[in-house]
């Protein structure tokens, strides 16, 4: 009965409002015959020529494009990812080959007319934009599943190997530029300009990727893990301070803006350890006490956040950075942290992140290295980039008093140079310092030591429990 009275007031009301408005079109049809006609109205037009006329103007508009794009980065960063993890890589290696299939390299020497249509020059900046998102929001959740008191106990040894692992490969990597500048640097770069470019390119450590690393590999709450992006964090900080006095000598002559990015750092780093976190706890606490909601309390740590990272890319590291300073100092909540980390960890990890790895894939020009000359030099630049990292790395642990597992994890670990080493490389051929040829050489390079990093782990955890079975069987 209920229902028979629902249908008969439906069909009521949908009559009744149909009939009065096919009554009102009928009067407004009455007003036509006063109104002078502009045209007569397009011919009839064919299926496939009104899609084009229809649909064709829309894709060329920005927000059609980036969606677009976004599909397409997703499902091949989730076929390459999956495809590499399934050869013993991680994912990420996969998503950054993804970018430079899509890229130049591949799809634009293939099939140009796609690849345009797909990534003209103009979208690339929305693109980019987006991708820096995704990097931000999974570097704040790093910093989050960080164990601070750990990182306090082993800051002094994270410092001390951070510094030798940047130190060793900086000084062969100045060494190599003996050999490599009058071949490869540009006319007008200074062997000062690209000898130290090289060594911060020998030097860099990719701390996203060898984050995503850690994570993947379940080490994020270990000891060792811990150890290893703390001296990652070091490192790059390090490096990028370093970079910016180099800028800075470059573009004016002068290191004095250089000094100053570095006691920026200081004082940035200082403040939101001591009395932002300080004024983070008492907001956990308020929010404890019931006298703020929970949409309150994420508002407040987004906007720190996002206030941290943006400190960071105006001092002149870089966001990511602020970042994860901003995770790390989060209060020790368990309960608030896994929640803010299942908030943000889906979209972020399986959608924005990989927009970053394909972006910078995007602008990575393989097929240069076409001669022997140019293959012996690029040999020699990997045996220097692994001794000097790898290696330094692995003595400055040891050195410290880490067993030898954990030293040459930690060399595994901190020779992963990924996307960082294509910023540092970018920069470089931007300023003129840097030819095709040797940017070609050292991107291979970074893509080459960050694809060693899993096997070398797997190589390093297989001869340790080889090692003990031995000494249990004497």
């Amino acid at each position: 009965m209920k229902f028979t009275k629902n249908l008969l007031s439906y069909l009521t009301m949908t009559g009744l409002f149909g009939g009065l408005i096919y009554y009102l079109l009928h009067i407004g049809k009455s007003l036509e015959p006063g109104r002078v006609k502009i045209s007569a109205g397009p011919s009839p037009e064919s299926p496939v020529s009104f899609l084009s006329n229809t649909i064709g103007p829309h894709l060329g508009e920005s927000l059609p494009r980036l969606l677009l794009q976004i599909v397409v980065i997703i499902a091949c960063t989730q076929l390459f990812g999956n495809g590499f993890k399934k050869i013993g890589q991680p994912a990420v290696i996969g998503e950054t080959v993804a970018g430079i299939v899509l890229g130049p390299s591949l799809l634009g020497l293939i099939f140009p007319d796609a690849f345009q249509f797909l990534f003209p020059q103009g979208s690339m900046e929305n693109l980019k934009f987006l991708s820096q998102i995704g990097l931000i929001l999974f570097m704040f959740i790093v910093g989050m599943e960080l164990d601070t008191r750990m990182i306090r106990r082993q800051a002094f040894e994270a410092l001390i190997i951070s510094h030798a692992s940047i130190l060793i490969p900086y000084t062969l990597g100045i060494g190599l530029s003996l050999f490599l500048y009058h071949q490869y640097a540009m006319a007008n770069a200074s062997f000062f300009s690209f000898s130290l470019f090289m060594g911060i390119a020998m030097s860099i450590t990719a701390f996203p990727v060898l984050a995503r690393i850690i994570r993947d590999r379940g080490l994020t709450g270990t000891k060792l893990g811990i150890l290893a992006i703390t001296c990652a964090a070091s490192d790059d900080v390090t490096a990028w301070c370093l970079l910016a006095l180099l800028i800075a000598f470059i573009k004016s002559g002068s290191g004095l803006p250089g000094f100053y990015t570095i006691g920026l750092v200081i004082l940035y780093a200082a403040v939101m350890l001591i009395p932002v976190r300080l004024l983070l706890k008492k907001i956990l606490q308020i929010y404890e006490r019931h006298r703020i909601g929970y949409p309150a309390l994420m508002a407040i740590m987004f906007t720190m956040l996002v206030l941290s990272a943006w400190c960071s890319e105006v001092i002149g590291i870089h966001a990511l950075f602020g970042a994860f300073l901003a995770g790390a100092i989060m209060p020790q909540n368990e309960i608030l942290r896994n929640r803010i980390t299942d908030r943000i960890s889906d979209v972020t990890i399986v959608m924005l992140l990989p927009l970053f790895f394909v972006f910078t894939g995007l602008r990575t020009h393989a097929g240069l290295l076409n001669q022997s000359a140019l293959w012996i030099s690029f040999g020699l630049i990997l045996l220097v980039a692994v001794a000097g990292k790898f290696g330094g790395s692995a003595l400055a642990a040891r050195f410290m008093g880490q067993s030898w597992k954990d030293s040459l994890s930690i060399g595994a670990l901190m020779n992963t140079r990924g996307l960082m080493e294509l910023i540092v490389l970018n920069i470089g051929y931007d300023m003129g310092v840097l030819s095709p040829e040797i940017f070609a050489m050292m991107v291979l390079m970074a893509l080459i030591t960050t694809m060693m990093t899993s096997p070398a782990l797997h190589w390093i955890e297989r001869m340790s429990y080889n090692s003990q079975r031995k000494v249990r069987v004497r």
